[in-house]
């Protein structure tokens, strides 16, 4: 069937049966899930180790948005190659930019890309929290019956993660000053710095499609030395190739760096696992920064469920 043919298979959900969900990124469901309970099937187009910058949909994807009753994706050039498919389903059915909406005053711009936002807000709860109201509101414009039910597991979801970002604040805020430097993959934790603190450094820009040459390597080399640089970290959605040729370096120069541990960046960890949460994934990326650059975090992280902490 061809491409025209699968939008106009598009569904709408009957009196009685569960709001059909697709969410481009694990983040996005995993809050339609909160929002939605069990008044909603939600599919995340994107798992674990998947990064969404580089993501194109496949057929399969293609059938699934255009059966759903409602369609959620992130938006902010995030994912870059499914941007002009999304764009020419909203033209026939339910389809939501969710961090679109946030104020611009909120979001952050990059030296290196001309007119483009840094898109990797769920790295501030704070910021994440308004996400799930445009979210809550996507629900309630689906199935305007259920709102009091998705008005009140927003709520709920939003006092967790309120609880969330005061864990990451105090376990923050005892990093040393010397070493509140978070060198990671690719500059994915733009929000985070801004919210706690810390200067962050990509070796590749807010887009993993963006290529870090040699010239890059020996300048944040020369970073590593010249501030005493401790640790770095790997993403789990990014090669750790550039990390591993960081660390040579250095060692090169005299400066042994420790590998601090994997990032969740642009995606959660595996389906199932407290990790595979929005909130267990910054309860991860939190307690794994801070103990990493010498600050005091309990090892299983904020509710003792972190695996191998």
């Amino acid at each position: 069937m061809s491409l025209a043919g699968l939008l106009c298979l598009s569904g709408v959900a009957q009196a009685g049966e569960r709001l059909s969900v697709v969410a481009t990124t694990g983040m996005i469901a995993d809050a339609v899930r909160e929002v939605g309970g069990d008044r909603v099937e939600v599919r995340a187009l994107m798992g674990s180790g998947v990064d969404p910058h580089g993501y194109r949909q496949t057929r399969t994807d293609i059938v699934a948005m255009t059966r759903a009753d409602l369609v959620l994706w992130h938006g902010l050039y995030l994912e870059a190659q499914m941007e002009g498919f999304l764009e020419k389903l909203a033209r026939r059915q339910s389809v939501v930019a969710m961090a679109e909406s946030l104020p611009t005053d909120d979001l952050l711009s990059h030296a290196e890309y001309d007119d483009r936002i840094d898109p990797h807000v769920w790295m501030d709860p704070d910021l994440w929290s308004r996400v799930v109201l445009i979210v809550r509101d996507a629900l309630i414009e689906a199935s305007p019956d259920d709102a009091d039910v998705f008005r009140d597991n927003a709520d709920r979801f939003r006092a967790d993660l309120a609880q969330l970002a005061d864990y990451a604040r105090r376990v923050t805020a005892t990093v040393p000053d010397g070493s509140r430097v978070l060198l990671t993959a690719h500059d994915a934790f733009g929000y985070f710095g801004r919210s706690y603190d810390f200067e962050v450094v990509g070796i590749q820009g807010i887009s993993t499609q963006s290529e870090a040459g040699l010239s890059r390597i020996r300048t944040l080399v020369d970073l590593l030395v010249e501030r005493d640089v401790q640790a770095v970290f790997v993403e789990s959605s990014v090669s750790d190739r550039n990390i591993r040729a960081l660390i040579e370096g250095a060692a090169s120069r005299g400066h042994e760096i420790s590998l601090g541990g994997e990032l969740f960046s642009d995606a959660m960890g595996p389906d199932g696992s407290y990790e595979g949460s929005y909130i267990g994934m910054i309860d991860h990326n939190v307690t794994t920064i801070t103990r990493a650059l010498g600050g005091e975090a309990p090892a299983g992280g904020m509710q003792g469920r972190l695996a191998g902490h």
